[in-house]
């Protein structure tokens, strides 16, 4: 990509997600900075080495990355995020934009926001929605809030992929943040479940039989039916869970996801409910809420 038209770009934190972008613009304008600059001196230096190879300016500090930048991307660890918008806001200039593409929930982001606008800069939520590799800066990215629309054309410019989200700063953090819920916690589902099929010598059954079970249903439809199974069988399936603890706890194995679902499962079986007449998803989300509210106030 050429620098020509290219705004100045600032990245603070250079981890990843930091890297992952300065390579993809492939521009030799871009001023980063991480605090592990200011750390441990082999992590420093290690550190150091790795954003001088990747061409980027190196700042002193997050006022000297930000310092005359037209847009700051902000890259670094979530709970780090807060951190890192209080310390641009001292720095950043006017009409600066500001885009976070922490992981961090929707009021995070919030008070991001506050410190950033606060400052007279532009705040931006973008939310990365896959893995920053294999396809970098174009990796798809949803962006939200006031400035969102002005802060896309600024990023289509740099070759970036982003969505507009309308609604205001946290919507597209919310996206993110809930479908987070699925997809790591199908991680952890998995890591519980073959770490107790290796140690017992089932692997190979267990996921021919998961093979066996797997329907061609969105995630929408699959999730209707869930609601609906484990309102009428919850009570029986928490009883079979307790039972699945005791096999984890046999192999010496913490069962920790398997602990969340037995309480799913009581919650929603608890409640009385039938959906077998009812639906869609939203309907059956809301029949569960209204018991569970009625349940509350007995």
């Amino acid at each position: 990509m050429k620098n020509q038209n290219i705004p100045k770009i600032g990245v603070i934190g250079f981890g990843e997600a930091g890297s992952c972008l300065c390579k993809g613009w492939g521009l030799s304008n871009v001023r980063a900075f991480d605090i592990k600059q200011h750390g441990d001196a082999f992590l420093a230096a290690e550190k150091v080495a790795q954003m001088s190879a990747a061409g980027v300016i190196i700042g002193e500090d997050a006022a000297s990355m930000a310092n005359g930048a037209d847009i700051v991307f902000s890259t670094v660890t979530a709970d780090q995020a807060y951190v890192a918008a209080s310390a641009v806001a001292k720095a950043i200039k006017p009409g600066a934009y500001y885009l976070d593409l922490n992981s961090c929930a929707p009021s995070t982001k919030q008070k991001n926001a506050a410190l950033i606008d606060g400052a007279g800069g532009f705040y931006v939520d973008v939310a990365v929605m896959a893995t920053i590799t294999p396809k970098y800066h174009q990796t798809a990215m949803l962006v939200s809030g006031e400035h969102a629309e002005k802060a896309i054309a600024l990023m289509l410019a740099l070759d970036m992929k982003p969505v507009h989200v309308p609604g205001p700063v946290g919507r597209a953090s919310t996206i993110k943040m809930i479908r987070s819920i699925m997809m790591k916690g199908i991680e952890a589902l998995t890591a519980e479940c073959f770490t107790a099929a290796c140690k017992a010598g089932v692997a190979d059954e267990v996921a021919a039989s998961l093979d066996a079970s797997q329907t061609k249903e969105g995630w929408k439809a699959q999730a209707a039916y869930n609601m609906e199974r484990m309102t009428t069988h919850g009570i029986r399936r928490a009883a079979e869970m307790r039972e699945v603890a005791i096999t984890l706890e046999d192999l010496g194995i913490h069962g920790f996801m398997t602990a969340g679902s037995i309480n799913w499962q009581e919650h929603f079986g608890s409640l009385g409910l039938s959906l077998l007449e009812t639906e869609g998803l939203e309907r059956r989300i809301d029949f569960i809420q209204r018991a569970i509210e009625t349940k509350q106030q007995r």
